[in-house]
Order: structure tokens, then sequence, then C-alpha cells
């Protein structure tokens, strides 16, 4: 009777917590339900009948988008400015984490702190004074004025750091017994062990700059260089209201890479996740 009684307890507890995240699954899902269902809806019934219910299909308001919008210009522009970051910050917080969990130097630890430091100020507050130098360099309203800020993250820096320091000292002990450099050390043992706490800031970096459209707005002055986020305002209109229709079909479009990209890495991005978190100094 004991042993009924908790297993019991046992089941009725996992089905609490089963049935707790499901209804925090269904409020999550809820607003992309919600976008897809108006980017398949005709424009004059989106604000009829039950939002819940299954609308009229209609792929009316894609055409729009592809009509209206250079969406393929804009998606092309994405994908050099997410992949120029994502391999300029591979070759610059590669080495600073490694250096800051492995090697030992004059002011390390003050380096550590103004890495820190980093991550709690906005990109924001610095803004202005990125944008008049790229001015000067005559960088605005170009790929660099896209990339160039972002090719070092402080994030990225600290999350690879604690992912470095998870790496047994053995390791880095047999490799320099056998007469490897720190380079030789950092190319051709750190960075394949290092695959999973890459791809996690590696997914970081691109949702980051993929969904961007604060930087881009501030440095742009017309759609050579746009990304995908101004494909969405496109279709805003102070005066005339917004067309729910096609907003919702650009934003559609805009996940869409992002979601297919997460479900081909989700294994690496959890293997990151829980390698960096248990690791604290």
């Amino acid at each position: 009777m004991i042993l009924t009684s908790s297993r019991g307890r046992y089941y009725l507890q996992q089905g609490a917590i089963h049935l707790a995240l499901a209804i925090g699954a269904v409020f999550m899902l809820l607003p992309f339900w919600l976008m897809l269902r108006t980017s398949f809806t005709p424009p004059d019934e989106i604000f009829r009948g039950n939002l819940l219910a299954l609308p009229a299909f209609t792929l009316e308001n894609y055409v729009r988008v592809f009509e209206d919008v250079p969406i393929l210009r804009y998606y092309f522009n994405g994908v050099v400015v997410v992949v120029a970051i994502f391999i300029g910050q591979v070759a610059v917080c590669v080495p600073a984490a490694y250096a800051l969990s492995r090697l030992r130097f004059a002011g390390q630890a003050v380096s550590l702190w103004l890495v820190l430091a980093a991550m709690m100020v906005p990109y924001q507050v610095t803004a202005i004074p990125v944008y008049v130098l790229l001015s000067q360099l005559g960088l605005v309203n170009s790929y660099g004025a896209l990339i160039l800020p972002f090719l070092s993250s402080a994030f990225s820096v600290f999350l690879l750091r604690q992912f470095f320091l998870s790496i047994p000292q053995s390791v880095f002990e047999s490799a320099r017994l056998d007469g490897a450099s720190p380079f030789r050390i950092l190319w051709h043992i750190v960075l394949p062990m290092a695959r999973p706490a890459i791809t996690t800031f590696g997914i970081f970096s691109f949702v980051s700059h993929w969904n961007d459209y604060f930087w881009p707005s501030f440095v742009l002055r017309n759609d050579t260089a746009a990304t995908v986020p101004f494909g969405i305002v496109r279709f805003l209109d102070q005066e005339l209201g917004s067309e729910y229709g096609p907003q919702m079909a650009a934003a559609t479009l805009t996940v869409l890479p992002l979601l297919l990209g997460f479900l081909l890495a989700q294994r690496q991005f959890i293997a990151g996740m829980s390698m960096t978190s248990g690791q604290v100094d």
C-alpha cells in the first residue's frame, strides 16, 4: 500500500508538471499561431469572427510581400550580415575566452571584470559615438556599418570562457607535454571540443542580428544593405494604418529561417547551454 501510494503521488506530480508545461506551451505558441493565421487570411476578413478559428486560406498576403518589398534582397543582405558577424565573433571571442580561462597574465582578473561590465551596457548607449566614428570613416549606409560594431561580443566571450573552464585541465597539460603551442592547443583541441558552445553563441548571435531593426535603421539610408526587418515595417503606414495581412506574412518569412536553424542545431544548443551553465567561477 505504501509503495502504491508513493507511486500514485509520483504520477500525480508528473501529471501536474506536464499539465503546467502544456499550458505554458499554449501561451508561448499562441502568438505564432495568430501570426500564421493572419498571414493566410484575406485582408478583409482578418478582424471578423473568432481569431482561434481556421480562416479562409489565401496566399494573397505573401504575394503582396514579394511584389511590394524586395524581400529576396533583404534575405541576401541579412545572410551576409549575420554570417560575417558570426565569423568575426569566432575569430575575436574564441581566443579572448581561451586567454581568460586558461592563460595566466597580468590584469587577467581586471579583464574579466571589464567583460562582465561590458555585458551590462546595452549597445544603444554607445550608438551615437559609434555612428559618428563610422560616419568619419565613410562607412554609413554600407555592410561595414552593420558588421564592424558587432565583431566582438562580451556575452560570447563569457559564454565560451565558461565552457573552456569545463574542459579538464589534464587535456591542456598533456598537450603542453607533447610540445603543443597555445595556438595549436586552441586550434586542434579546444575548437573541436567547443562546437556545442560555438553553436550556442552562434544561435544567439544569428537571432539577435537577424531580427535587429534599431541599428540598421540608424545607419542605413536606403535598401542597398537593408535587412529582413525592413520588410515588415514597409507595411506600416502612419496615415493609413498597418496592413496586418502582409505584415504578418513578412514576419512569418522572417521567423522561418530562425525556426529551421534552431531545429537543426537544437541538440548542440542544449549541450552547449548545459555545459556552460554548470561552471561558475
